[in-house]
């Protein structure tokens, strides 16, 4: 069954790692060899710029992150670069598009034309934050009771300007009810139900109803800690307990994956270590729902989701 995952961290490692090949290097927990075994249709990269990155050099990293992306990814045939979301549509048999993401607007400081850069370098998901304050926002690691800044307002406007999407996986809790009413498109991109497992980056029930009555959707998480409490392995079946609670609070077509895959080194769920094991996770979802609302979760929703960008006004 086909996947669409929201959220990987490949691109960091290619521009840390020394001699890595995207094609079969088994650093990589998404490369191309194991995102074909687990039938993954689009990948999300995200742009992460780690907090120990001098200010100053952050949009250089990220310039980096995105030639690695080009270089490196795109350099497959079998790669598809995502510009448009009617490409998903497109995409022929052996083929796998890939989206850029950016985690966090640390990199663009308080200049919006640098933003404007990465959205015409063709991001189509950006997160205000990663887990710290920045000049945009607020993450989980801060006080949930503060909001947005000020220049939250003029990026959040230039996102809904170019239809890209809002996502609110590391923003603090009063950022993230402030951001609802403004943001035209909005997503989480990899979080897990609080209810299940207390952790900041996990979403709380209000939360979750509240982003889906505003137009958005949330997309699990594979990170252990974010799935049992301070777990550095887990188990499908425990991950499978944070999507039959989100099913029963907001539906199938709400839900999809967002596996962080590279990003949790050297953590991770039994059997679903890599991309090449993704159908692990489907079969065993298919224990429990009907091939109609796996394929929802696994790709179908977040489709359906895209394609009507161009209709949704806020």
């Amino acid at each position: 069954m086909d996947i669409i995952d929201l959220h990987c961290d490949v691109l960091e490692k290619l521009t840390r790692l020394e001699a890595v090949d995207f094609q079969n290097d088994n650093r990589l927990h998404a490369n191309l060899n194991y995102l074909q075994a687990g039938k993954v249709k689009v990948q999300v990269f995200a742009i992460f710029i780690h907090p120990n990155v001098p200010q100053k050099e952050k949009f250089l990293e990220a310039a980096r992150q995105i030639e690695a992306f080009h270089t490196k990814v795109l350099s497959k045939s079998e790669m598809v670069h995502i510009t448009d979301w009617r490409q998903l549509d497109e995409l022929k048999e052996g083929e796998i598009g890939a989206v850029l993401s950016l985690e966090g607007c640390d990199c663009i400081g308080e200049d919006i034309g640098k933003l404007q850069h990465l959205i015409d370098a063709g991001v189509k998901i950006v997160g205000l934050t990663w887990n710290e304050e920045n000049t945009v926002a607020y993450g989980t690691s801060e006080a949930p009771s503060k909001g947005l800044k000020p220049f939250a307002h003029e990026v959040i406007q230039l996102l809904n300007q170019h239809d890209i999407l809002l996502d609110v996986a590391h923003l603090n809790e009063q950022g993230f009810y402030e951001v609802l009413p403004l943001a035209k498109h909005i997503i989480a991109s990899h979080c897990n139900a609080r209810s299940i497992c207390d952790h900041p980056r996990n979403l709380t029930d209000e939360q979750i109803k509240a982003l889906v009555q505003n137009g958005g959707r949330i997309h699990v998480v594979f990170y252990p800690p974010f799935i049992e409490p301070a777990k550095e392995t887990t188990t499908i079946n425990e991950l499978l307990k944070h999507i039959q609670h989100l099913t029963s609070l907001v539906g199938v077509e709400s839900i999809g994956f967002g596996s962080d895959f590279d990003g949790m080194d050297p953590l991770a769920i039994e059997k679903l270590s890599n991309a090449s094991e993704y159908q692990n996770l489907i079969n065993a979802l298919l224990n429990t729902y009907s091939i109609e609302e796996v394929q929802m979760m696994a790709s179908k929703g977040f489709r359906n989701y895209v394609m009507g960008i161009g209709k949704r006004e806020k």
